[in-house]
């Protein structure tokens, strides 16, 4: 899953807390780390102050306060997987708005509609199934909207109560339309940007033409923008550049002054108080010209990648940018300079938590796919706060994280290991034997630590990492999990079990376990192991058979297991779910909470328990009774 959704965008997860024992029902609210993947932004054209924000997981944030403080608003779909690339007021009405989606995963998506500011969206019927990937409402009329599918163009010309194809149904090229413009005085006149060229109706879709003169030939066209005031001037962006036309698209002219290796500009903005001023976002940064195209220059850092652009159209000095992992930036000088501007919003893909061994309110969270964004994050205050401490790590991943009695942190990454000594600045590599593979997990208990690898090894030190042994896998399958608790280390790969009950000086092999693919380990206090799999979860009490545990959980595969040493309970997220689990026994199980996200897993930190979502923030809840004591009651009630 992962993979694909890397493939489309750059994905991010991120953390749900749970404090031990809040109370059911309590309302989430978001901690941070702020930041991430932003895909859309749309001002309500009535109360600008008030600004609406999409995610690439159904997700829409709200600010009342002109983007400086976002809250979580809506969630659109039935699970994490759709992208809201356009949100769309009716500047007749802004009570009423439009989002629409396309799905990661697959060919599909709807087009939400609100006659009530947001409070509650309804799927319009004729659109379900489209994986929508551009959208527009005609300037002139707000009931003539179109929208860009995979399989073509869709028009309604009453407000989305009924649609018609306006594109030759099974036509070649008129398909994948990832662009949509409508002149601003004649909604019978469209533009539509597809995966090759761009194309032009001017009787309302009856008829199309290619309007290539002078665009490169075999260009995926990703924004099309018309000047409202002469709409003779047409931009377009396409992936060997910008171009633009002054005869409404018969011939056009190729753009100066963007590099070639910034050859993706997802969108292009005019100025709506000054439409010699268009704004091009490009994978390589912002890019401005204030003289109608004639030249350009870049104003912000070339590693910005840039989804969307938001001009205040009272304050055209303020302009707002949605971006892949830095989440929004804010400028309010014209855009000389911009900053974050991303408190309360958080998408993100957390992969490691990290509680400090001294004070539970230092914790440490860990980054995937943000590169010079992400690493490691730091919180001192319980989540308040955050502030990147990746100063070494150079972008890479961070899969998981641990401490040493010392005050030490490690990093396990995508290129090997990494250490952060107490008051140091820059991370520095430990060095282990041999190749640097991916490190998914990480143990240490007392001056031991287990680093289980990519690459079928299990590197044991002793020491703290001054000398190492190298335990294999069998079929050096590569291992993704390790375990440690009284003396007992467990360390899994997809099949099999390596398992020391010495802590670590010698090892057996479990390979004839009755499972396919493990998700999950936890040992328990009493040096009970649990392994949860697509057959279910299993037990071995003390080294003797595995046996099935019967479980009250839900029917889907156990996504993670872990063991909460402070609370003595198992922990289990299910596949798909937004629910946390947890039991005393492995057998009764009790629904803690539900976080209202998509969870990936559990991870106890000392005095609380968080559980890592799918692509969302830190999310805490309001303290109420003893978890423990929920868990004994049935249903997780009291």
């Amino acid at each position: 899953m992962f993979s694909k959704r890397w493939f489309y965008l750059v994905g991010l997860a991120c953390v749900v807390s749970f404090m031990l024992g809040y109370a059911h029902g309590a309302t989430p609210h978001m901690i941070g780390p702020d930041g991430g993947d932003v895909r859309s932004l749309a001002y309500d054209p009535q109360n600008p102050d008030r600004i609406l924000l999409g995610t690439s997981s159904g997700q829409i944030f709200e600010s009342h306060d002109k983007g400086l403080t976002w809250t979580r608003f809506a969630h659109l779909g039935s699970g994490p997987d759709y992208v809201l690339d356009h949100i769309v007021f009716d500047p007749s009405d802004s009570r009423k708005l439009y989002v629409a989606a396309w799905s990661i995963e697959r060919e599909t998506g709807e087009l939400f509609r609100s006659h009530n500011g947001g409070k509650s969206f309804e799927s319009l019927k004729e659109m379900q199934g489209k994986s929508i990937r551009s959208f527009a409402m005609a300037p002139s009329n707000s009931r003539v909207l179109v929208a860009g599918a995979l399989d073509g163009l869709f028009r309604s010309e009453d407000g989305g109560d009924h649609w018609s194809r306006i594109s030759p149904e099974g036509h070649k090229d008129i398909k994948n339309i990832e662009s949509i413009a409508i002149d601003p005085k004649n909604p019978d006149v469209m533009y539509a940007g597809t995966w090759h060229l761009a194309w032009k109706t001017t009787d309302g879709g009856e008829s199309w033409h290619q309007i290539k003169n002078g665009v490169i030939d075999d260009s995926d066209v990703f924004s099309i923008i018309v000047d409202p005031q002469q709409p003779a001037n047409v931009y377009l962006s396409a992936c060997s550049g910008i171009y633009k036309s002054t005869s409404a698209g018969e011939l056009f002219h190729k753009a100066q002054g963007i590099p070639f290796s910034a050859r993706r500009t997802r969108v292009l903005k005019q100025d709506p108080n000054h439409p010699e001023v268009v704004f091009a976002g490009t994978t390589e940064g912002l890019y401005k010209t204030a003289d109608a195209g004639v030249t350009w220059h870049r104003v912000t850092a070339p590693n910005i990648i840039v989804n969307d652009v938001m001009i205040d159209p009272r304050d055209s000095t303020r302009v707002m940018l949605a971006t892949d992992r830095s989440g929004v930036l804010l400028s309010t000088n014209n855009s000389a300079s911009f900053s974050a501007s991303n408190e309360g919003f958080a998408h993100r893909q957390v992969r490691a938590l990290l509680a400090d061994n001294k004070n539970a309110n230092v914790m440490y969270a860990g980054m995937v796919n943000d590169k010079e964004f992400g690493g490691v994050y730091v919180t001192r205050d319980g989540g308040q706060r955050w502030s990147q401490l990746s100063n070494g790590l150079n972008g890479r991943d961070v899969f998981t994280l641990a401490q040493d009695e010392r005050g030490n942190l490690y990093a396990g990454t995508n290129a090997g290991l990494f250490r952060l000594a107490p008051n140091a600045k820059i991370w520095a590599r430990v060095n282990v034997p041999g190749m640097m593979p991916n490190i998914p997990d990480l143990a240490i208990q007392g001056n031991s630590m287990y680093v289980p690898t990519s690459s079928g090894a299990l590197m044991v030190s002793r020491d703290m990492g001054k000398t190492w042994n190298m335990q294999h896998a069998v079929k050096h399958e590569p291992f993704l999990k390790v375990r440690v608790e009284n003396g007992m280390v467990v360390a899994a790969t997809y099949t099999t079990l390596l398992v020391s009950p010495d802590g670590g000086k010698h090892f057996n092999v479990e390979q004839s376990l009755p499972v396919t693919l493990i998700t999950g380990v936890a040992v328990d206090n009493n040096q009970n192991l649990f392994i949860a799999s697509s057959q279910g979860l299993f037990r071995q009490q003390k080294g003797g058979t595995w046996e099935p545990m019967s479980t009250d959980l839900p029917k889907a595969k156990i996504a993670s297991l872990e063991y909460d040493e402070h609370s003595h309970h198992l922990l289990a997220v299910v596949d798909g779910s937004t629910e946390l689990f947890g039991s005393m026994d492995g057998r009764k199980w009790h629904r803690v909470e539900d976080a209202g996200l998509a969870l990936q897993r559990a991870v106890p930190l000392q005095n609380r328990i968080l559980a890592l979502s799918l692509y969302e923030g830190i999310v805490s809840f309001e303290a109420g009774d003893r978890m423990s004591a929920r868990m004994e009651q049935p249903n997780g009630t009291e």
